[in-house]
């Protein structure tokens, strides 16, 4: 046989083999025989980049997968974040899950613009695998010419630059695939939203030389597929799962074109809304890049003609609900009243939007997957729709809310299916993936069950956004240290012991700048005590953990957060009246001290006297003389005595009657 006709064979089996291959489905989803990675992920709501593009393919064959879990930071911060640890020993990271970036990276010590994120930057030098790229032909150098170099911007204006590094990255104890190599940005410099998130960094998931993906697929470790499900409206997380696994019954898949664009597109052809199509031009979804899905974006952006259609009859559609306007009055949102607060009743009033490919197959969007909550008027919801300014039609991660989306990149195509992601990770697998130990060993293969896990304590059970506002535990502790049992005793009569034992209850509470501890610090500190991995020096001698408990943080009355002010405030003025009341009375007092007396003949303005007429009559003559006599001696009063009493005596001996009389106007 030539080799002609061989290549020609091989090609034939080749393509039958994949084709009885996808014919073979499973009634519920099961991951190949050596279990992918499986991680938790964050929705980001950055915009498209332009990464470098190269492709890569894996011979067929069967490698393990990484799973990990997925924190929903969306209704806060707008994003999914998954953990990745970095480094010998390991250090933790909450990284972005983004399929539009190729490069990924996260701040490190010697960054000389970087803002304050959830974990510590990385510090190279206290890793022993830690390794800078030297100046290369295949990367940017720096302006000395001994460093590969990194610099990414984005859309929205932010921007990361830095180091091109080699390290180990974990992905955890739970994962089944052990610690591996990867080139990642030792970040110097951020700007923009990349400097004021509270994720640490990006985890690039796009198609490039520098992706996770890329590299662990180059290296043989996982074949060329991940996949991403995003938790819903109310219930956040999800799962991520690097590697391969078997399609669900009921997926539906779009062809990707990975030569088209560097971004994961799928070939949208038609919408139908309530089930009436739109009848646009399916040339309207094949703009420049085609029909994108970004998991870095957080809305759905059409062209306008396209936007302009859904809008028109999505409001067609809900008659009896009330159009508002929208929560920020520098967007033009298209919000409506009226539809309850019940999110798992929404789908009562406003209509399901099917998404149609060009193999004939649809993804059928529920209401959850293109509206949002109005965040001032309760019981509203607003289209998270909007139009695009070019004509690339943009898919963010709300499309894709409590559906697994599968990156089959192998086979050029994009599969979907409605699951519920929060419930989908707890089947994949049942402890969350705990922070790797130093030195990392090689992880046992063992199969991942498909049912849901058993959780051995309701407390641990926290999926979606964490809201945790402290975390108490108590421990029992037998001091057998002779410089420690002074130390406990000071403090005995605070706490319950019995001999040498004691029992102590500690709280973890987040730092005053911040309402709640954050989801990776949270969620490592229950495992620590989950798993009974609390460990104290060993000069406290034995200790046993009793009992723990995460709460979320009281809220506070308007009066108790304000009883200080208000009673600082209450005491205050009472003080300043008390001290104007005293400067008033000191005042008048000394105004009383500083008044004079008049003289006895001394005209008194108030009391001015009168000349009588010459007719008066005698009777009146000797009533105005009584009265004189009277005013005379109350006049004297409080006056020296003996010139009252000269004054008086010389007024009477000459008598009333030969003297000029006067009357008190």
């Amino acid at each position: 046989m030539d080799r002609a006709s061989f290549l020609l064979l091989l090609l034939f089996i080749t393509t039958v083999s994949i084709f009885f291959f996808d014919l073979t489905t499973a009634d519920e989803l099961e991951l190949t025989a050596e279990s992918p990675m499986i991680f938790p992920l964050s929705y980001s709501s950055l915009p498209p980049r332009v990464e470098d593009f190269r492709r890569r393919r894996l011979h067929q064959s069967q490698l393990p997968n990484a799973h990990m879990k997925l924190y929903d930071d969306l209704l806060s911060n707008g994003y999914y974040t998954t953990r990745l640890w970095i480094g010998t020993p390991p250090q933790e990271f909450a990284l972005i899950v983004d399929t539009g970036s190729t490069v990924t990276y996260v701040p490190c010590s010697t960054c000389k613009q970087c803002g304050k994120h959830q974990d510590p930057k990385f510090q190279p030098e206290l890793s022993s695998s830690y390794k800078a790229l030297k100046c290369n032909p295949d990367c940017n150098c720096d302006d000395e010419g001994k460093l590969c170099v990194y610099e990414r911007r984005y859309a929205e204006m932010s921007s990361s630059s830095g180091v091109l590094s080699e390290d180990l990255i974990s992905f955890g104890n739970e994962s089944q695939l052990t610690p591996q190599r990867a080139v990642f940005g030792c970040e110097n410099v951020e700007t923009g939203d990349l400097f004021s998130q509270r994720a640490d960094g990006i985890m690039g998931l796009g198609r490039g030389k520098l992706s996770v993906v890329d590299q662990l697929v180059d290296k043989g470790v996982i074949e060329d597929v991940f996949s991403l499900c995003y938790g819903g409206m109310e219930v956040g997380g999800g799962a991520m799962v690097l590697g391969k696994i078997s399609p669900p019954a009921g997926m539906v898949f779009s062809h990707s074109d990975p030569f088209r664009s560097p971004y994961y597109n799928i070939d949208l052809k038609q919408m139908h809304v309530a089930g009436k199509s739109l009848k646009l031009n399916p040339k309207v979804f094949n703009g420049k890049h085609g029909t994108v899905l970004d998991s870095g974006t957080t809305y759905a952006y059409f062209p306008k003609e396209a936007f302009i259609a859904i809008k028109d009859a999505i409001i067609k559609e809900i008659p009896s609900l009330k159009r508002i306007h929208g929560p920020d009055p520098n967007y033009d949102d298209v919000c409506f009243s009226g539809a309850g607060r019940d999110v798992a009743e929404i789908h009562n009033f406003f209509p399901e939007i099917d998404m149609e490919f060009g193999n004939g197959q649809k993804l059928i969007l529920s209401p959850e997957n293109y509206l949002f909550r109005h965040t001032k008027v309760r019981g509203a919801y607003c289209l998270g729709i909007f139009p695009d300014r070019d004509s690339t039609t943009l898919l963010g991660g709300i499309v894709v809310r409590n559906t697994l989306v599968t990156y089959d990149r192998e086979n050029d195509k994009l599969g979907f299916l409605k699951t519920n992601c929060s419930d989908l990770w707890r089947r994949l697998a049942a402890p969350e993936s705990p922070a790797p130990t130093s030195p990392i060993s090689q992880n046992k293969s063992s199969n991942i069950s498909p049912s849901p896990a058993k959780s051995e304590s309701p407390t641990t059970d926290l999926p979606g956004v964490l809201r945790v506002g402290v975390i108490t535990f108590e421990v029992s502790i037998s001091v057998n240290n002779s410089t420690l049992k002074p130390k406990f005793s000071e403090i005995a009569d605070f706490i319950a012991h019995d001999g040498n034992e004691y029992r102590l209850k500690w709280g973890v509470f987040p730092p005053q700048s911040a309402e709640y501890i954050s989801n990776t610090t949270a969620l490592n500190i229950m495992l620590l005590l989950k798993e009974n991995r609390l460990r104290l020096p060993g000069q406290f001698g034995s200790y046993k953990l009793l009992e723990w408990k995460a709460e979320q943080k009281t809220k506070q009355s308007w009066w108790e957060k304000h009883l200080l002010g208000v009673v600082g405030g209450a005491m205050i003025s009472l003080f300043v009246t008390s001290v104007m009341i005293k400067l008033a009375l000191v005042w008048r007092r000394r105004k009383q001290e500083e008044a004079t007396y008049e003289p006895v003949n001394a005209t008194i303005k108030e009391q001015e006297l009168q000349p009588l007429s010459s007719d008066t009559s005698n009777a009146e003559r000797k009533k105005i003389e009584r009265r004189m006599v009277g005013m005379l001696l109350s006049s004297c009063l409080g006056r020296e005595g003996l010139v009252c009493d000269k004054a008086l005596l010389h007024y009477l001996g000459f008598g009333l009657s030969e003297t000029k009389l006067y009357f008190i106007t």
